[in-house]
């Protein structure tokens, strides 16, 4: 059975370009600038995206900004760490969430 997730398809990228070129040019600009160093480098930049495409989740994402965040010189643990410390916020933000529950049933 083929798996939905091909790394060969991050090549079609472009593709989904095709249907509104204007718009996924000025999105491939703003995607761009946003990569570029500037207050973070390129290296930090790599791993937040790395981070972001787990809780986003985006198998593509993952797979492109790991490579790129290790061509940039990222460790396997500097990415484990990080991932480790996005999943506990997403860990945290759903516990906290559990307020509304319990507002829920103060109302009783």
């Amino acid at each position: 059975m083929p798996a939905y997730f091909n790394t060969e398809d991050l090549a079609r990228f472009a593709e989904v370009g095709k249907g509104s070129p204007e718009l996924f040019n000025l999105f491939l600009a703003w995607y761009d600038a946003t990569t570029q160093p500037g207050a973070l480098d390129a290296k930090t930049k790599a791993i937040i995206a790395v981070v972001t495409a787990h809780l986003v989740p985006c198998p593509y994402c993952i797979d492109a900004w790991t490579e790129n965040a290790l061509k940039l010189g990222s460790t396997p643990e500097e990415l484990a760490e990080a991932i480790q410390v996005a999943a506990s916020l997403r860990a945290g933000a759903t516990l906290a969430m559990h307020i509304q529950t319990l507002n829920v049933l103060d109302r009783d």
